[in-house]
């Protein structure tokens, strides 16, 4: 049982305290109280909070929130989701249950919408995004994965890896979340990456029954829309990327990104899109591009090619729904997952799998929420010096947070010569244990992050 619908819809179930033994019970608004350990206690909005623990200097919201609910991060939380005994492969489907995962996803879309369920989150989501006109039968969407660790070095399509890539439970249960629930045909559908191969296993499972007519694009089969290319809006030398024709097509996005720690800090939605974009480097566009200087550098206060990316008006510009797969989770993109690696010790997880889903159409917002849970877990921590004790990896952050005035001064436009002036809100949770931001404690802007469990 989630925690109460109304409580979420009326904003007033602030983030929970999340103790090291959850022990405690739930106030519920509902006529039925979920049971002991369903959800630990909400914090009265008086009550006073510990001192703050993170790594990355705190400060004020930086930006605007955006969305149907602006500054909103829901998160779906499911222990039973995921069960592993840390041997063959992470992704092997009977690693996961179908049905609860699909659950969550659809209880996201409905609390992040403000609805009490999916077809009306996604009704609202759309039409938030899209002005008030709402998705329009026959008009496409495209999905960016994250399918870094499948096929990096060659051509198998076998997925017989232990590197991390999307979930194919994950990605089949927001498939099918968009077909039953927002009403969107298979056929007007497309998952892609073009700088990676799909398993041929997700392939087949999310082409198959009521999913038949959803395509996928790859690096093989991705073709260069070339009166589309990416202006940056820093100048330096790298290929020109042009973005794919199922991008530039689409009349909407969800950017399916990845909770994980990378060798260059941390990957969330703002990264997912180096694999967007086309430049003849097939194994490698970002290298083609000369982009990973911007990440390797550890300063603050410079040009950040994510937020080109998420100012972007055929990617940023047209995503609905911004996702992080964190169901289980890797301490970095080239890490062999395993059952030890991949087990986090902060609650409410102690030394379990993450087994959640976070869900925002703010990409500041829920970029800056997983940036505070990957800093503030020793599981990844341990595992990734890149991230470890490095604030720097929150550059494009504050780009993003304050691009009408960005530290670096540089101008970021959207592409087509518009100038971008907010893309959303940045800020930091209140501590590692209650998990609050400014909205949660009662303020008006910031982030707002809410808490659904069974």
């Amino acid at each position: 049982m989630l925690l109460s619908a109304l409580a979420v819809l009326l904003g007033s179930c602030n983030l929970s305290e999340l103790p090291k033994e959850p022990t405690g019970t739930q106030e519920s608004e509902t006529p039925t109280a979920p049971k002991e350990s369903d959800a630990p206690p909400t914090i009265p909005k008086e009550a006073s909070t510990l001192p703050y623990d993170g790594i990355y200097p705190q400060h004020d919201p930086y930006g605007t929130g955006i969305g149907a609910m602006p500054g909103l991060v829901v998160w779906a939380y499911d222990p039973d989701s995921v069960d592993w005994d840390g041997s063959g492969y992470w992704w092997e489907l009977d690693h996961f249950d179908e049905s609860a995962i699909l659950r969550m996803v659809n209880d996201a879309v409905a609390s992040l919408g403000g609805k009490d369920n999916a077809k009306d989150g996604w009704a609202a989501l759309f039409t938030a995004h899209s002005g008030g006109a709402g998705y329009r039968a026959g008009e496409r969407i495209a999905i960016k994965a994250n399918i870094n660790g499948s096929a990096v070095y060659d051509d198998d399509t076998s997925g017989q890896t232990k590197m991390s890539y999307t979930n194919p439970v994950l990605l089949k249960a927001l498939l099918t979340s968009l077909v039953e629930e927002a009403g969107v045909a298979p056929e007007n559908i497309t998952v892609y990456d073009v700088s990676r191969l799909f398993p041929d296993y997700m392939v087949e499972m999310c082409t198959a029954g009521e999913l038949k007519g959803v395509r996928f694009v790859d690096r093989d089969t991705g073709v260069a829309d070339e009166s589309a290319p990416i202006i940056r809006s820093h100048s330096f030398s790298g290929a020109v990327n042009y973005l794919p024709t199922c991008v530039t097509g689409a009349a909407y996005l969800i950017n399916l990104a990845n909770l994980k720690g990378h060798s260059y800090g941390i990957t969330l939605c703002g990264k997912n899109h180096f694999g967007s974009f086309i430049n003849g480097n097939a194994m490698r566009p970002p290298e083609g591009a000369n982009l990973h200087q911007w990440l390797t550098r550890n300063e603050m206060g410079i040009y950040s090619p994510l937020v080109d990316l998420m100012a972007n008006a055929d990617l940023g510009g047209k995503t609905v729904l911004y996702m992080l797969d964190a169901l289980i989770c890797a301490p970095s993109e080239g890490a062999s997952i395993t059952g030890d690696n991949s087990k986090w010790q902060q609650s409410p997880f102690n030394g379990d799998y993450t087994s959640s889903v976070f869900v925002s159409q703010d990409p500041v917002a829920i970029d800056s929420v997983g940036a505070d849970f990957l800093m503030n877990e020793p599981t990844v921590t341990e595992r990734n010096g890149a991230l470890r004790d490095n604030p720097t990896v929150e550059n494009y952050l504050h780009e993003a947070g304050l691009v009408s005035a960005a530290p670096s001064g540089t101008v970021y436009t959207d592409s087509q010569g518009h100038t971008v002036t907010n893309l959303g809100v940045h800020e930091h949770w209140n501590n590692s244990s209650q998990k609050q931001y400014s909205r949660n404690l009662g303020k008006d802007e910031g982030i707002e992050l809410i808490f659904l469990q069974k």
